[in-house]
């Protein structure tokens, strides 16, 4: 699965991707080059994101880049799976799915910190 995600930051801070950015983004999607491309994993989420998209700067891909204040971003990135860590365990004592296995799916795709 493929998932972008813009900047991550604080109500009120930061900018938009460029729209023509946005744009290549999307044609890449179109175009199924994203599935040949290298990836890497964020920490905490664990979310896949592309080392390189055509036409668009490299840094950008990597939310952390985008961020002046590293630790403000860390900060950030913490508390936002502090957020999901607490909606997860709404799941801790259902049993959903035969013998309950999809709720240990759920719970293993929360946030690792």
């Amino acid at each position: 699965m493929i998932v972008f995600v813009t900047k991550l930051c604080s109500y009120g801070s930061g900018s938009r991707i460029k729209l023509a950015y946005t744009r290549k983004i999307i044609d890449a999607i179109h175009s199924g080059s994203l599935l040949n491309g290298n990836y890497r994993k964020t920490e905490v989420f664990g979310l896949e994101i592309p080392i390189e998209v055509e036409g668009v700067p490299s840094e950008i891909l990597d939310p952390v880049n985008t961020w002046s204040n590293k630790k403000a971003y860390k900060e950030t990135l913490l508390k936002l799976a502090g957020l999901f860590k607490n909606n997860f365990e709404v799941f801790v004592n259902h049993k959903i799915g035969k013998d309950g296995k999809l709720t240990e799916e759920i719970l293993g795709a929360g946030p690792v910190f």
